[in-house]
């Protein structure tokens, strides 16, 4: 499975990149305005950092609108992914976009259906969000396993990339599923080495250590 980094934050990235432990980037408006930054000018940045595919999301709600500023957006670097909402006009430009040799990852999925219509249209990433559906106690990774069903049925290529992700369970769970890549907030993904017993057992050995009055270096 990739792990994606879903943030515009470029010291969380860096640590991230610095570990092995970041495969790719997702961004969004909301995680651009929160970094404070200009879109194309961050989103340089980050594709300066990571090897793998970094998201920029367009905000036209218009097919030919999207289209333009996917390419505009394609032209900060060769590993962005153009990110366009899952509606009727975002399948169209994803349909150009692919086309165009662009790599498009078609967000917002919140059922099986829309997944379907985004492998259709040529998606290289379909997000469905997990927490979201969960949120309105629907089951998000139930929503994972019937689009893996489908993709496998019909051999689509579309990768599913989880999102919305909001506790490490998800990760394992979508991991179990099959899903293609997670992308989560750098926190959950660092949480996924958190465990009380090896807080535990390391505590008791670094006791037994300082017994020994020993030093390695």
């Amino acid at each position: 499975m990739k792990f994606f980094a879903d943030t515009a934050e470029i010291e969380e990235i860096a640590e991230l990149a610095a570990t092995g432990m970041v495969d790719g980037v997702t961004t969004n408006p909301s995680l651009i305005m929160k970094s404070g930054r200009d879109i194309l000018e961050v989103t340089r940045e980050i594709c300066a950092l990571v090897d793998g595919p970094v998201s920029a999301e367009v905000v036209s709600l218009e097919a030919a609108e999207m289209i333009a500023e996917g390419r505009k957006l394609a032209e900060i670097a060769d590993n962005i992914a153009i990110k366009v909402p899952l509606t009727w006009d975002g399948l169209k430009a994803c349909k150009t976009l692919t086309g165009e040799g662009r790599m498009v990852n078609v967000t917002l999925c919140f059922s099986a259906n829309q997944a379907l219509l985004a492998a259709k249209a040529g998606a290289t990433f379909v997000s469905p969000f997990v927490g979201r559906l969960d949120d309105i106690n629907l089951d998000g990774l139930e929503l994972i396993s019937d689009i893996r069903t489908i993709y496998d049925n019909y051999g689509f290529e579309t990768q599913i990339l989880a999102a919305s992700i909001r506790a490490v369970n998800h990760i394992s769970e979508c991991a179990l599923i099959g899903a293609d890549v997670v992308t989560a907030p750098p926190a959950i993904l660092k949480k996924m080495a958190d465990h009380p017993l090896t807080d535990k057992g390391l505590d008791a050995f670094m006791r037994d250590w300082a017994k020994t009055g020993q030093r390695i270096l």
